[in-house]
């Protein structure tokens, strides 16, 4: 089964996760803005190579899972570590709000659909995680879920852990490598961006004063992701906490991840068997022969 890859932002899978010591921000000494656009183009090269040979090779699928505050990155982390990936090959999937269909299922079932075959990359722009998270926060959200009877408190939470966990097992056992990203921007930063989001149009249609509203909440949600993170940080499964503060330290962490994962994975265009390399051979002379 596959091994987490170490790395400064990988969450420990004893369960000592404390998200007041995960930075939001990069250590001073992480180069310059131009140091890391160069570094973050390379990722981005290897990252098409890597995944052409893991769409060839096809024996995994790849699952990113990226979870966060609101006006954290990600949905721009997404589209620069993943912009010169075969679109052929990628599928990005966000989940909103729960539809009348989906909430007559279990938590687990819409993005069950969604999961990427061998050989591709899918990307979960949020996740199952939401259960344990903003529902957690808001927990008159269950109302909606027709849930069995009993069921209620630290029991619910605890459940749905297991769940997730062994839910992810299976998925990693079957040859789906997942990798999930925490991209942990700090509240005051979180603020930076919204008043940006109000006074520069282009971002206009990015703010809704719902996301003000969940900052009353900023606690609350940091509760649930620690506890999110220490319970479900597997080694075949494995959280990163990335600092979000500076975006493009931030996505040239993620696709580092990325790019030494799927190397670890050692992956190999098919060999050709000798029985084709003859008939290679002979399509080969019959094609030379219409010359002309």
């Amino acid at each position: 089964m596959f091994e987490a890859i170490a790395s400064p932002w990988l969450v420990p899978f004893d369960g000592s996760f404390r998200y007041r010591d995960a930075a939001t921000s990069p250590p001073d000494e992480n180069g310059s803005k131009k140091a890391l656009k160069r570094q973050l183009k390379k990722q981005i090269r290897e990252l098409d190579e890597l995944q052409y040979k893991l769409y060839a090779y096809d024996r995994y699928s790849l699952l990113l899972i990226f979870q966060a505050m609101d006006a954290a990155g990600k949905d721009g982390t997404i589209r620069a570590v993943l912009s010169g990936v075969n679109p052929a090959g990628c599928e990005v999937y966000s989940f909103k709000q729960p539809s009348a269909e989906e909430l007559d299922h279990d938590f687990l079932w819409r993005t069950t659909q969604r999961l990427p075959q061998r050989g591709r990359i899918g990307v979960f722009n949020r996740s199952y995680y939401e259960e344990v998270l903003v529902v957690r926060v808001h927990p008159e959200y269950l109302q909606r879920q027709k849930l069995p009877d009993g069921l209620t408190g630290e029991e619910l939470w605890q459940h749905r852990f297991s769940s997730i966990r062994n839910h992810e097992e299976h998925l990693a056992r079957n040859g789906t490598v997942i990798l999930k990203f925490w991209l942990n921007v700090s509240r005051e930063e979180q603020r930076r961006r919204f008043l940006a989001r109000i006074d520069q149009p282009e971002k206009n249609w990015k703010f809704s004063a719902a996301d003000v509203k969940e900052r009353g909440y900023w606690e609350s949600y940091m509760s649930a992701y620690e506890q999110a993170l220490a319970e479900t940080s597997r080694p075949w499964a494995p959280w990163y906490a990335i600092p979000a503060d500076n975006k493009r330290y931030m996505r040239t962490a993620v696709a580092e991840i990325i790019v030494n994962t799927l190397q670890s994975l050692q992956l190999s265009y098919p060999a050709v068997e000798i029985e084709q390399k003859a008939k290679f051979a002979q399509m080969r002379a019959l094609l030379e022969s219409e010359k002309g």
